[in-house]
């Protein structure tokens, strides 16, 4: 650390006149080659594989011998309008603007911003201002006949001014705002992971949705055919082909395809109250909007992943928890300095008059200016303590870091094994189902025919309607896997987003008459 000057020129005219500006110079210079004290911040590099384990193995072994071939970078800008779905667009964009969650997460980078504002004040000299007068009298005024013999009021007006700055000598204030810096960065960071979870919640639940209208359709459409059997069937008995058995076989089997149908509609109607509250509304908002019936969302397939050290700069909540993972290195500067001696400035004047006129021309003016320096000697041990307290948080902030990456890593993996999977298990049930729908139609021509019995239409019409209902459950969980890896990527919203609108707007907040608060019970 640069120390002050030895000696400083002393000003003209008067002994001693130039003695405040020396001692001013003295300790600007002093501030200016300040130190800093505390570890200094850099971002760790954190080992990472080169290659998604869940990629085929002719892949990674052309990524080892060619590093240059390796996956294309993710293309995760709105991502979901690859689903092509207008309504899931337009959704998306009425969440962004009124979810409360994004509104919390909004108000919190005010609120660190306006923290970094504070701390960038400490940096400045603080400057106040002080009046007072007093006016009075002594009661000397009558003389000892009664009359009045001279004039004993008096008065006495004073205004001035009291300054303070603190020489961050060792960077106490520095390191706070440094650290309040960190803690903005990890605030919209924090947006942004309240923004891409948003978009993932408001994806899926819109797929459940349209899975759980797909799942209705199949289950009317399928009490309606077996319907159809049951008459059939109740045809056969009166013409002596069948028996009472078989009319109940029938009966049954309607029965329990239409019991499916209100525990679907109870989960469709669950999905389309969460979508509302996502966007900010009441949860029956979007019932109307929703009963139009739409296919279940198909992705765009394959989804490039890129290199799993893309995902350290995509995901935002990787990213802020690194930013932390600065603001409590910063913190231990701060608390490392609040063991060193600190120097301050201190300084007044003031005018004082026996009229208030009189503090602008005939005044007594009274001022002082010098430097304090406080020295930490014993403190029972606090300050040291302080110092491991904040090296114990960095620790916890950089453990958190590393949770973050591999959490981030596997959360990857698993979404691209799971997409990569449930492709392969829609493709054999919508085989399963082509299947089972000619076994069903062809039990039912036979049975008309009389060529068969009504167990084999019976258990033809179940295969089929366990297959279809099972091909539409994986369609849902193809597109929920689908976004569960953009998600994983660090998709989230790319637009802009408005941080400086307040929620509550107050009115006239200067001096006013204050209102008597009274209990609500009274």
């Amino acid at each position: 650390m640069a120390g002050a000057p030895a000696s400083s020129p002393r000003g003209q005219g008067q002994p001693g006149a130039g003695a405040p500006k020396a001692v001013l110079g003295c300790l600007l210079a002093l501030s200016l080659a300040a130190c800093a004290v505390g570890p200094e911040y850099e971002t760790p590099d954190l080992a990472v594989p080169g290659h998604w384990g869940a990629a085929p193995r002719a892949q990674v072994e052309r990524t080892q011998v060619e590093p240059t071939h390796a996956e294309a970078a993710p293309n995760l800008k709105a991502w979901w309008r690859r689903m092509g779905d207008p309504v899931l667009d337009a959704l998306m964009d009425e969440a962004v603007a009124g979810n409360l969650d994004v509104a919390t997460a909004k108000a919190n980078v005010r609120a660190a911003r306006a923290s970094y504002r504070q701390q960038v004040g400490s940096l400045f000299p603080q400057v106040t201002g002080n009046a007072s007068g007093t006016r009075g009298d002594n009661g000397g005024r009558v003389g000892s006949g009664g009359d009045i013999t001279v004039d004993s009021g008096y008065g006495q007006y004073q205004a001035g001014l009291d300054a303070s700055w603190e020489i961050d000598l060792f960077g106490a204030n520095r390191r706070g705002v440094e650290a309040a810096a960190f803690g903005v960065d990890a605030s919209v960071d924090d947006l942004d992971a309240a923004l891409l979870t948003l978009v993932g919640d408001v994806a899926t639940n819109y797929a459940d949705a349209r899975g759980y209208q797909a799942q209705i359709a199949l289950a009317r459409r399928t009490a309606a055919s077996q319907r159809e059997t049951e008459a059939l069937t109740r045809r056969r008995l009166d013409a002596g082909a069948v028996s009472a058995l078989d009319v109940a076989n029938a009966s049954g089997q309607v029965a329990s395809t239409e019991a499916n149908i209100p525990e679907i509609e109870a989960a469709l109607a669950a999905s389309v109250h969460r979508l509302s509250v996502l966007t900010g509304q009441p949860p029956a908002t979007l019932v109307r909007r929703m009963a139009v019936v739409r296919a279940v969302p198909t992705p765009r397939l394959p989804v490039p992943r890129g290199i799993p050290a893309d995902v350290l700069a995509s995901r935002p909540d990787v990213r802020a928890a690194e930013r932390r993972l600065g603001q409590s290195t910063a913190l231990i500067g701060q608390a490392e300095a609040n063991r060193y001696p600190a120097i301050s400035l201190t300084g007044n004047i003031n005018a004082t008059g026996t009229q208030l006129g009189d503090l602008g021309r005939a005044s007594s003016i009274s001022w002082a200016f010098g430097p304090s320096l406080t020295v930490p000697i014993f403190t029972g041990g606090q300050l040291k303590a302080a110092v491991e307290q904040a090296e114990a948080g960095r620790d916890q902030s950089y453990l958190a870091y590393k949770s973050s990456v591999l959490t981030a890593l596997e959360e990857v993996e698993n979404a691209s094994v799971s997409l990569a999977q449930q492709r392969i298990r829609t493709g054999k049930l919508s085989s399963s189902s082509a299947s089972y729908r000619e076994a069903a139609r062809l039990s039912r021509s036979l049975y008309e025919n009389g060529a068969s019995s009504f167990l084999d239409v019976l258990t033809a019409e179940r295969s089929l309607y366990s297959a279809e209902t099972q091909f539409i459950q994986s369609r849902v969980a193809t597109a929920k896997s689908y976004i569960a890896l953009n998600k994983a990527l660090g998709g989230g919203w790319d637009g802009m987003v408005d941080t400086s609108a307040q929620e509550v707007v107050d009115g006239y907040t200067g001096p006013h008459f204050a209102r008597l608060k009274l209990p609500a019970s009274q």
